[in-house]
């Protein structure tokens, strides 16, 4: 028996998420990521209970570097590991690279960052071509706005304004090292700012729950004006007793990597 880590990349709009859930009340399952990963391994021969992934994204966000961890009795190479578990998963799963780690590797404890971004886009119009992996936000945002604002969240911080933590009565410090935004614009549209391509990239030793899309929603708001940058700092230096209201939607998030 070896422990193989597994790096996946994945569609999340079908799906309730990364994590196994129980049966509705019809006795139904919610198909989640964890799940169609757990029965294409199944299908190649693991017997063991569960898989352990470094992250619990959820429904329908996106992952193009989630890591997840199993113990198998497999007798060929990690790469050919790779391709027969790819070959049973869904067109929306896929199996990036395999490998041997340590028998006490685990994918979310021995995680020393997590990096997330977060697209939109800004134009009046719906972008049906755009909309499955991005926010269309409208009016357009000002990017030095957005940086400066950014700025306020690099460093160590009480962040329950934001978020809720993984256990009841867990700790909501967190340290960030990266929080900044970039633009691409459209090639062929004039770069007037209002038809541009707009990401956020986060990175920190750990997030709480939906504190990523609080944090991009808060931060739309004051590049449009509706709110301040004060408005920001004031919720890292006194927290208020619940989370803040807002929420980016789902679709614009992406897991890009785990830091070991």
């Amino acid at each position: 028996m070896a422990r193989y880590k597994v790096i996946l990349a994945y569609d999340g709009t079908q799906y309730h998420g990364f994590q196994r859930q129980s049966h509705d009340h019809l006795g139904v399952q919610a198909s989640t990521v964890q799940g169609v990963v757990e029965s294409a391994l199944r299908q190649i021969g693991w017997r063991e209970r569960s898989i352990f992934a470094a992250g619990r994204t959820d429904a329908g966000v996106h992952a193009s570097g989630q890591v997840v961890v199993f113990d198998f009795e497999w007798n060929h190479s990690p790469q050919e590991l790779r391709a027969a578990l790819d070959t049973k998963l869904p067109s929306d799963v896929s199996a990036l690279s395999a490998e041997r780690v340590n028998d006490d590797f685990h994918p979310r404890y021995d995680a020393k960052a997590r990096h997330y971004r977060y697209h939109l886009y800004c134009q009046e119009a719906r972008d049906p071509l755009r909309d499955r992996f991005a926010w269309k936000v409208w009016p357009s945002l000002d990017i030095e706005t957005l940086n400066r604002a950014a700025a306020h969240l690099c460093g160590t911080h009480d962040f329950s304004a934001f978020g809720t933590p993984p256990k009841i009565g867990g700790s909501t410090v967190r340290s960030i090292t990266v929080a900044n935004w970039h633009t691409n614009f459209v090639a062929g549209v004039p770069s007037s700012g209002d038809h541009s391509d707009i990401y956020f990239e986060i990175v920190a030793n750990a997030f709480l729950y939906r504190m990523v899309r609080r944090l991009v929603y808060i931060q739309v708001a004051i590049g449009q004006g509706r709110l301040e940058e004060k408005d920001l700092s004031e919720y890292l230096i006194l927290p208020p007793k619940t989370v803040v209201q807002g929420l980016a939607p789902a679709q614009g998030l992406t897991l890009v990597g785990v830091e070991y």
